[in-house]
Formats: C-alpha cells, structure tokens, sequence
C-alpha cells in the first residue's frame, strides 16, 4: 500500500467510526433555539463600541441593541487572580466560572478548560452531533484551539465542539496534500514539516479527526480557495466567512464566533483598533443578514453578542487601550441579547459576565450546573 493509499484509508475509516457512533444513550432530540454566541473579541472599551455618539460599530449599537435585551454594564468581578484578557474572558463566557482552566504544562500561554464547558454541558444534554455545535477561531489566537472540551472528571471529548479555523482548514490540506502525492518530493517535504509543527499545537494529543461531515466542508473550501492561503479572506473576515458557509452548510444549533482583530491595537496604532471593531461590525451584518435569509435559523435563533474582556481608558499611557494592568475599565464590558423569546429593552444595573453561560444554557433548556453565576432575571418573554 503506497502513502496515498494508506493515508485515504486512514481518513476514510476515522469517517467511517464516526458515522457508526451510537447517539448517547443519555441525550434527547434538541428543539430549542439556535443559539450564535459572538465574542465581541480583542478587548474592546464601551467608548467605541456602544456609546451612541461615539461608536464604530453602528450596526450593533442603532440595529442590534434595540432588537432585543441590551446590557450596558457588564462586569468581570475584581477576584484575586482573574485576568482581564482574551483567553481567561472567554472561558469566563463558555463556563459561566472564573479561575476555571489550568495551563497547560510546558507550553506557554495556552489554557484548558477545567469545568464543563457550553459545548460539553449542551451535547450531554442533547443528541446533537459534533458537527453542529461549533466554535470559530482566528489564525492569531491558537491558544483558543482546546476550549472544545475540557480536563477533569467532567464530560471530556465525546462531547466537544468541533472547530472551525484556518489551524484547522492546514490540517486537512495537508493530509491531503500527502495523500494525494502529486507534489515535487522537495514540498512534500515541506508539506509534511508544515504538518507536524501543527500537530505539535495539541500538546494532549488529544484532537480527534473532524466528523465527515466537517471533513467535506473542508474540502468544498479548498476548491474554493486551494492551498495557497491568498484567495481566502484573512483576521476577522475569515471568521465571518467561515460562520456564514457554516451556517449554510453545516447548519450548527450552536455556534461560536470568536472575532479577534481589536487586540492589534497592541502595536499602538489606534486606527487598527477602530478599524477592526467596524470590520466586526459589518460581520455582525453579515451573520444576521444569513440567519435572517435562512429557514433553519430565521425566527428560532438567539444571538448573545458580549466582549472577552475590556481595555484601559488611561489617556496619559502611551498605548492607551491596554487590558493586562487589571484596571477597572478593563473589567467593564457589555452585552446584546436578542431572538425569539428575549424580551426588548435596557438592563439598567451591573451584570456579571459569569451569568452569560448560563443564561445561554436556560435558554437552550439544559443545566450549566457548575457555573458561578445565574441565568438573567427578567430576559425571557
């Protein structure tokens, strides 16, 4: 058996094994809501973002925030050892705890779930497939490749998400590309380093193969956009490209947008702040726009669009839009709630960001038993 012939087979019986999966035994046909959870994400302050005056996102603030229940005042608690940056805001979202995630040993910066997670807690719940519930990442954020599922006694990996993300889009190019052996032996050389430095991105070991049926959205993308990464949208309108196609083809009950851009501010241009929190923006437009068009999602589906985190308002500091200094303004954050069964108005008083994940979860009709925080009085009509 030659390398394209082993390598076909392997990919075909992972598809094959995850086909006959029985449905777990525990979970019931889901018939709530879709619910699309956009992280608003980068760190991005109230200035730009919701105050009517001032903002660079117009869709959400003049659209978006009237269409349902808008909450101007989010915060993340002033705990001892919380952190107001992107990866820790977004398990704050996902597990509705602080503090619940671990480092993973010797690699860095990249954290792991260690209470269930959204994804987990929905598909113990109900018999969803893999495929339609989905987290979306950026290119630059590669810490956010393990929050599918997380570590402990808790769920685990039957239950993950999968995920959408250009780390993930390299993998299968580059099975493939071995598989197929049609590349000089100097590239495939290369194809094959490129593979295992991403493999190495999963110190667990522990990513499984896509569904087949994430496997064939790949492969539509590739024909759509081939393997030199030019043709395909970059940052933020790769995330928006990917969720609407996802929308359209993979029709998740559950999905996760984990917009990214406003942290480039980092490199203290303003400009490519404002820039990419309208680039969001005009996302946002797009992902409504598409659930709006669609039968599977229109009228059935509930958007909750809240930030990672915040950023300092410090005029005097010379990049004034950090978040890593744990100032107040960086915990203040915000949200939008909307769809069906979400009453309109204004929450007038502090929110915590810990009650985020399980309201999600009162609104999809399951348990998100190990959060800190509460389901939202009075959203629900």
């Amino acid at each position: 058996m030659d390398r394209r012939q082993f390598t076909l087979s392997t990919l075909g019986l992972a598809a094959s094994l995850a086909i006959q999966r029985p449905a777990l035994a525990q979970s019931a046909g889901y018939r709530g809501p879709n619910v699309i959870l956009v992280r608003f994400g980068g760190g991005v302050r109230r200035a730009e973002t919701i105050d009517e005056a001032t903002t660079w996102a117009p869709y959400l603030r003049h659209t978006l925030a009237p269409r349902g229940t808008f909450i101007p005042d989010l915060r993340i608690d002033r705990l001892e050892g919380v952190n107001t940056s992107h990866a820790e805001g977004t398990l704050n979202l996902l597990t509705g705890r602080y503090l619940a995630y671990r480092e993973l040993p010797g690699v860095g910066d990249q954290l792991e779930p260690t209470a269930p997670t959204l994804f987990e807690y929905l598909r113990r719940a109900f018999d969803i497939p893999s495929h339609q519930v989905l987290l979306v990442n950026g290119e630059d954020r590669p810490q956010e490749e393990f929050f599918t599922f997380g570590a402990g006694d808790h769920f685990g990996v039957e239950y993950r998400s999968e995920m959408l993300s250009l780390h993930r889009y390299k993998l299968y190019r580059t099975a493939m590309q071995l598989a197929e052996g049609r590349l000089p032996e100097d590239e495939l050389r290369k194809v094959q380093e490129e593979r295992q430095t991403l493999l190495t991105k999963d110190p667990r070991g522990a990513t499984p193969d896509p569904s087949p049926q994430v496997t064939a959205f790949w492969e539509r993308w590739r024909q759509d956009f081939g393997d030199t990464g030019f043709k395909n949208p970059r940052g933020d309108r790769l995330l928006t490209e990917l969720s609407v196609r996802a929308m359209a083809e993979l029709q998740p009950r559950f999905l996760m947008v984990n917009y990214q851009d406003p942290d480039y501010v980092h490199w203290g241009n303003p400009s490519h702040y404002t820039r990419a929190i309208a680039i969001i923006d005009e996302g946002l437009q797009r992902l409504v726009s598409a659930a709006d068009a669609n039968p599977f999602y229109r009228d059935n589906t509930i958007f909750v669009i809240t930030p990672d985190c915040g950023r300092d308002a410090n005029p005097l500091a010379e990049v004034p839009f950090q978040h890593h200094f744990n100032s107040r303004s960086a915990h203040e954050t915000w949200a939008v709630i909307f769809g069906p069964g979400i009453g309109k108005g204004v929450i007038d008083r502090p929110v915590d960001q810990s009650a985020i994940a399980p309201t999600i979860a009162a609104a999809m009709g399951f348990s998100a038993d190990r959060a800190e925080g509460d389901a939202l009085d009075g959203l629900f009509l």
